[in-house]
């Protein structure tokens, strides 16, 4: 009985390491999508009351987590049984990550942009505005989603189910703890400076460290807004262009990532026009 013990304790400790190695490829093969999921929810979780920014990103860590938890058995399932599917549902989600970030250009480009004081008029005259961009965290955060487990899943197809539950189990696990925990320290940023100039109110390099830190973090938020838009658009883009036939072989003389860049940016304006088309004329029909 000790040995068939001991031989279950080897094969689970193999098993382990055979997840330890496909986790280490596939994290590699979704290193990418990686950044801009770090990009895109780091933009979307600023932008809040001090008071409120750990709330919030708990909110949106929880909604990844479910996310999670809802399409990690769907991808194995439909991988079994309708792999076609996953191909549709990658461009959907595409097409809802193109509306989001050409919507932010037309944004910048067209609207006048709000003072300081509008904005706080606005909260406080929509009291659901905090429920409303954490609801939006969370469905672009699914999106992505999507794309982290299919492609974590499609660096191990050659191996057993078992295999492929727990490599794809962990890396979303570790997609999720390792990008809102990122998030986090740099929401915070500020705090920490704040409080190490007040811990240290002389002149000195943890003065001077805090100092900058609460410098940094505006400048950090408008780069990740930026950083943030480019990669919705090159999410989506990328996910046309490895799924349309046409469009992967549209402007073969172009590098990969600037054809990303340009069909992610069309279809989303496309988007964007036929949405607020919509709006008109259901809005005339009302």
């Amino acid at each position: 009985m000790a040995s068939g013990f001991f031989a279950i304790l080897d094969d689970i400790a193999a098993l382990m390491d055979d997840v330890a190695v496909t986790a280490k490829l596939a994290t590699k093969k979704t290193a990418g999508i990686l950044g801009d999921d770090l990009a895109v929810n780091a933009e979307k979780a600023t932008g809040f009351l001090s008071s409120r920014e750990i709330p919030v990103l708990w909110a949106i860590t929880k909604g990844s987590f479910i996310n999670k938890l809802i399409i990690v058995p769907v991808a194995l399932l439909l991988n079994i049984f309708f792999p076609v599917a996953i191909k549709f549902i990658l461009i959907l989600g595409g097409l809802y990550l193109a509306y989001e970030g050409a919507e932010k250009i037309v944004e910048f480009l067209f609207h006048r942009k709000k003072e300081a004081h509008e904005v706080i008029e606005t909260v406080e005259e929509d009291p659901n505005a905090e429920k409303t961009k954490v609801k939006s965290a969370i469905t672009t955060d699914f999106i992505l989603s999507v794309e982290i487990v299919i492609i974590a899943l499609g660096s191990v197809l050659d191996r057993s189910l078992t295999l492929q539950i727990l490599t794809v189990s962990v890396v979303a696990i570790l997609a999720t703890v390792g990008v809102y925990g990122i998030v986090a320290l740099i929401v915070r940023m500020d705090d920490a400076g704040f409080s190490l100039m007040k811990r240290h109110p002389e002149s000195g390099f943890f003065y001077s460290l805090g100092n900058v830190l609460v410098k940094s973090l505006p400048i950090i938020i408008k780069t990740l807004a930026i950083v943030g838009t480019i990669a919705l658009l090159l999410v989506s883009g990328g996910i046309f262009v490895h799924n349309v036939d046409f469009l992967h072989h549209l402007w073969p003389s172009l590098p990969s990532m600037l054809t990303e860049l340009l069909v992610g940016l069309i279809v989303g304006v496309a988007v964007v026009l036929l949405v607020l088309g919509f709006k008109k004329l259901f809005g005339k029909t009302k």
